[in-house]
């Protein structure tokens, strides 16, 4: 269900998803940019998270930057088993998405790890356990990362957002910081001040961040939302099947579509030939549809297949440790 937002609400939502200012004092930067004032940024803040428009306001992490891996995983599980293997799968705290979509291969989740070899031991276990075949889809490449929805009804950039890939080493003041980070942010004046303390004072906190950022650690801090309480009620996983040697101009042009926050060129497995995934999201199944139509005939794919979201099982970040 969507709900009612005032003009300067929906500015608000697209100012924080696209992150906080770092600063000893961001929503006053925000509200200048947005022509209000600091106690009224504050207050709309508020009152989007306790509607839940604004799940949270947290740390965007990039995994990659910190050594790790990561993969989709599919799997097929009859309907009478589905609660039994979501509640296992949900339960690994390397899981940060899980979905039930609507096709055979119904168990959708995303699994981290520090190796591919830890992953596949991770999966393989999976089918262990439950006599199901699990397959492992890592990335092979990322046309586009950015999961914003707009508030307003004016597409964002459509310049694809892809996070740095290079591994960076942390300081200890880094890894101090970065894992309290974590926690999220609350809607205050002052909201990196609870991260000083222990010889840390706000200078060096806004500075570490910064760096943190500019290294490709941080990809940005802000908001993440509930789209469909901004009206994007239909979301389906597309997934196609483009030759390897068109593919990495296929994956830029689809990443090009304001619909789509992720698209991907990922390893084909048996029994799955598609190489090409995109998430899209939109008002209504008809907007999807569009873009599919667009895409699949400039490009000339005829083997696709759409999996349409039906059950949000587990979303939430993963928490690192940092040693």
């Amino acid at each position: 269900m969507s709900f009612a937002l005032t003009k300067l609400q929906r500015r608000l939502c697209n100012a924080l998803q696209g992150g906080l200012p770092i600063c000893a004092r961001p929503f006053a930067d925000l509200a200048e940019f947005l022509d209000t004032d600091e106690k009224t940024a504050l207050e709309q803040t508020s009152q989007l998270k306790e509607r839940g428009v604004i799940r949270r306001i947290g740390t965007l992490i990039n995994h990659g930057a910190l050594g790790m891996t990561s993969t989709l995983v599919a799997a097929h599980v009859a309907q009478e088993r589905l609660q039994e293997v979501a509640e296992a799968v949900n339960a690994l705290e390397n899981v940060s998405h899980n979905y039930v979509r609507k096709h055979y291969y119904n168990l959708w989740f995303t699994l981290q790890g520090e190796s591919a070899e830890q992953i596949e031991t991770e999966v393989s276990n999976l089918s262990g356990r439950f006599g199901i075949d699990f397959y492992s889809l890592p990335a092979e490449h990322i046309f586009k990362l950015d999961v914003r929805f707009d508030a307003e009804g004016q597409p964002f950039d459509d310049v694809p957002q892809v996070p740095k890939s290079e591994i960076v080493e942390l300081t200890e003041t880094e890894k101090q910081i970065l894992s309290r980070l974590q926690d999220g942010i609350e809607v205050s004046e002052r909201p990196f001040d609870y991260l000083c303390g222990e010889g840390l004072k706000i200078e060096k906190v806004l500075k570490t961040i910064q760096r943190l950022s500019d290294k490709g650690v941080i990809r940005r801090i802000g908001a993440v939302v509930d789209q469909r309480k901004l009206g994007f009620a239909a979301n389906v996983l597309f997934c196609c099947e483009v030759p390897e040697e068109r593919i990495a101009e296929a994956g830029m042009r689809l990443a090009r579509f304001g619909a789509v926050s992720h698209c991907y060129q990922r390893k084909k497995v048996k029994d799955w030939p598609y190489n090409l995934f995109a998430m899209m999201h939109g008002k209504s199944m008809g907007e999807i549809q569009d873009v599919i139509d667009k895409f699949t005939e400039a490009e000339g794919i005829e083997a696709f297949e759409l999996l349409p979201t039906e059950m949000e099982l587990k979303k939430e970040p993963v928490r690192y440790e940092f040693k």
